[in-house]
């Protein structure tokens, strides 16, 4: 009787243990196995939540099947305590695991509403958007100019209250320390004021994620850190025999690079003719010099420039001595004119082997290179060609009642170097 019982006892025990089996490997396909999910959704991960209540958002979004098993399944993968607040997006068809590793690993939300406020040239303007899980793009549901003075859009108010809002501060490359400080201190999002100005280029334009109630200090401390760094190491790296004596004067020659071309290609071009230059003796002669040497960063010039400024008489007038007209100078300016990005700083330091003296605009948006004064002339004359047809088409259109290119939108004047003209 007991052997019976004991026999019966032992295929009872295995059967359990395979049943067991079987519902743990069901649960652990069904942690990995394609979701039910038939469209991306925002998950809104709230500050001290748990999974607990993550899994309950999910099945409600028909995100999971089984609320039981994501929580198991999160367990057993010992990621219980690294649950992350925020807004993330779930793809389509995601499995349990797959939204585990989303809201556990951290980073910058993927999804939900943000406030990116943009440092540019031209001006600060501050963008509401948010993201539509649909199509995986940002719709923009306000804009304003931050440092205007004029009422805040209602949008602005509206996810300035909502807990779960991001917020993002984009620096542009060709800005100066003013424009950076002049910026941070009108923004609401953040705290505190910064009187004294860093010194010019050595702010790194990059896209910074914050907090609101961040210090302003502390902000320009990060940027003024990470462009440190990223010139120590590109100082390091750099090509041989460059006729630049510190990281300060690579700086300085990013920084004009920075400010005549925006075309990704051409940055080590435009470096190359600027050292080449130099190490023919010619002077730079190049007109954001100019213009940075009159205002000293501080705003733009509202004003064609003047052949008094190219002989370096207004700025010995308003500074008591010419520091930065390359017209006039030497050499490298006495510092840099703007803040230059990692790839101009990058060209300054590995800049291409050319022979190129010259450049002007080519109309398209980047520029004609030359090696000599008569090639430099032919592409000037192209370039003055290419002005005057502007000019008649934008003085039809004008008499045609059409509106011109907005003002944000022109190209910029370019400059011709004396030898051209």
């Amino acid at each position: 009787m007991w052997r019976h019982f004991a026999a019966n006892a032992l295929t009872f025990f295995i059967v359990a243990l395979f049943l067991v089996a079987g519902v743990v490997t069901w649960g652990v396909n069904e942690y990995s196995a394609e979701g039910p999910l038939p469209d991306p959704v925002c998950l809104q991960v709230a500050g001290g939540s748990n999974f607990r209540r993550v899994s309950e958002q999910l099945a409600e979004q028909g995100a999971i099947s089984s609320p039981t098993i994501f929580r198991l399944g999160v367990d057993y993968s010992e990621r219980t305590d690294d649950l992350k607040a925020g807004s993330f997006l779930v793809p389509a068809r995601a499995s349990m695991e797959e939204i585990t590793d989303i809201v556990t690993r951290g980073g910058a939300s993927t999804c939900g509403t943000e406030v990116v406020y943009r440092i540019g040239v031209n001006r600060t303007l501050a963008e509401v958007r948010k993201l539509d899980p649909q199509t995986s793009e940002f719709v923009e549901l306000a804009e304003f100019e931050p440092l205007l003075d004029a009422p805040r859009p209602p949008e602005y108010e509206e996810v300035r209250a909502e807990a779960d809002t991001t917020y993002r501060i984009v620096v542009a490359e060709g800005v100066t320390s003013w424009q950076v400080v002049q910026a941070l201190n009108a923004l609401d999002v953040l705290e505190g004021e910064v009187t004294d100005i860093p010194p010019e280029g050595m702010l790194a334009p990059d896209s910074y994620a914050i907090e609101p109630g961040r210090e302003v200090a502390s902000l320009i401390e990060q940027m003024q850190n990470a462009q440190e760094t990223f010139l120590a190491q590109a100082w390091e790296d750099r090509a041989e025999d460059l006729p630049l004596a510190t990281p300060e004067e690579a700086l300085t020659l990013a920084s004009i690079v920075e400010k005549e071309t925006a075309v990704p290609e051409e940055r080590a071009v435009v470096a190359s003719v600027l050292v080449n230059r130099i190490e023919q003796g010619m002077r730079l002669q190049f007109d954001p010099t100019i213009i940075y040497g009159i205002t000293r960063g501080q705003g733009l010039l509202d004003r064609a420039i003047r052949e008094s400024d190219i002989a370096g008489a207004t700025e010995a007038e308003l500074h008591g001595e010419v520091l930065y007209n390359t017209y006039v100078l030497d050499g490298l300016p006495a510092g840099p004119i703007a803040l230059p990005g990692r790839a101009a700083i990058q060209a300054a330091l590995n800049p291409d082997a050319t022979d190129y003296l010259y450049f002007v605009a080519d109309g398209s948006g980047g520029h004609a290179f030359a090696e000599t004064l008569a090639e430099h002339n032919a592409n000037v004359a192209r370039w003055r060609e290419v002005e005057a047809q502007r000019a008649a088409e934008a003085e039809a259109a004008a008499a045609a009642g059409e509106s011109d290119t907005p003002d944000d939108e022109a190209e910029p004047a370019e400059d011709v170097t004396a030898e051209g003209e």
